[in-house]
């Protein structure tokens, strides 16, 4: 894949992040309407009523709450991003003293290109991966596992290095945080909604009508932040591949040295896993999918949303440089 330029990729970058922004709210207010469609369509008593009459006053008085709330737990994730990135991975911070060598090579190629070098991070597991984090130049983060440190020459780990600073390059760091907490809104009103409907089906049993009504509330709940799960993370897939590709060829734009990172994806394909890491949005941060070599029951149809292009295609791409 040619690289079409840092310059452009910023822009692209910076366009799908406002128009991620915008499509959010529109979302959100979409899914309002249809919560409140389908609250009064259950409970109306005279099915001649017209429900959109009906609708419009629920849908107003529920949106400033829930924009409030989204608006709220935004602001949180989006500041308290770093930290959680952190505590997910189980990553710390890597001193100088630690290992000057992942320094020295992470300060050349910032060099090379006129950088702020960023945060280096270890998560000290024996298995190869790194991914890059951050919002702004003051929390970017590059975080390295032990294996990929010791298991890799210094050429292999300057094409990784050189791969996570791309995505610092491109900002495709601070777009995918923004689509990571957009998808964790809905996966948590799904799970949340998921274990207030179990708990209270048995709670309610018996209770006649009242408590068939929490029951279908719901169950509407539920179905509305199904749905709104799965299309705010059609668009998270509908950036996260490519970027693995953009960042492979800036890489090789920056190392001049293609061939290294496709030896060292070669090797990182073998042991991605990183046990710390348990959550599917925080995963697709790095270089390789953290358990990409899980397979299971559903594994094929899993392909088919994948956060990242299969490794082996990437090599392939760069060994044509």
């Amino acid at each position: 894949m040619r690289y079409v330029g840092i310059h452009m990729q910023q822009v692209r970058n910076n366009i799908r992040s406002v128009v991620l922004l915008c499509l959010f709210p529109c979302l959100v207010m979409a899914l309002v309407f249809l919560f409140s469609y389908l609250w009064i369509t259950f409970i109306a008593d005279d099915q001649q009523t017209d429900i959109w009459q009906q609708m419009l006053p629920v849908a107003k008085q529920l949106s400033p709450f829930i924009f409030g709330g989204v608006l709220l737990w935004f602001l949180i994730a989006y500041f308290a991003n770093t930290a959680i990135i952190r505590k997910a991975t189980g990553a710390r911070p890597l001193t100088r003293m630690e290992n000057m060598r992942v320094y020295n090579l992470t300060e050349n190629l910032c060099m090379s290109k006129g950088m702020q070098t960023p945060k280096i991070n270890i998560i000290e597991d024996n298995s190869l991966n790194a991914f890059a984090s951050g919002i702004n130049s003051i929390n970017y983060t590059i975080s390295l596992s032990r294996g990929i440190i010791t298991k890799l020459n210094d050429e292999e780990l300057e094409g990784v290095i050189a791969h996570e600073l791309s995505h610092i390059r491109n900002r495709d760091v601070r777009l995918l945080i923004i689509s990571i907490v957009f998808v964790g809104i809905f996966a948590m009103l799904t799970t949340l909604s998921m274990s207030i409907l179990r708990y209270t089906s048995v709670r309610v049993r018996g209770n006649g009508k009242n408590g068939g009504a929490v029951v279908l509330l719901l169950l509407i709940i539920l179905v509305v932040a199904g749905i709104g799960y799965f299309f705010s993370a059609l668009m998270r897939f509908a950036i996260s591949r490519k970027r693995e590709y953009m960042a492979d060829a800036g890489a090789a734009e920056m190392t001049r040295n293609p061939q290294a990172l496709a030896n060292a994806l070669r090797k990182i394909s073998c042991d991605p896993d990183i046990e710390a890491v348990t959550r599917n949005d925080v995963a697709q941060l790095f270089i390789e999918h953290p358990h990409s070599k899980r397979k299971g029951l559903f594994s094929g149809i899993n392909g088919l949303f994948a956060t990242h292009p299969p490794i082996e295609k990437r090599i392939a791409i760069l060994e044509q440089f």
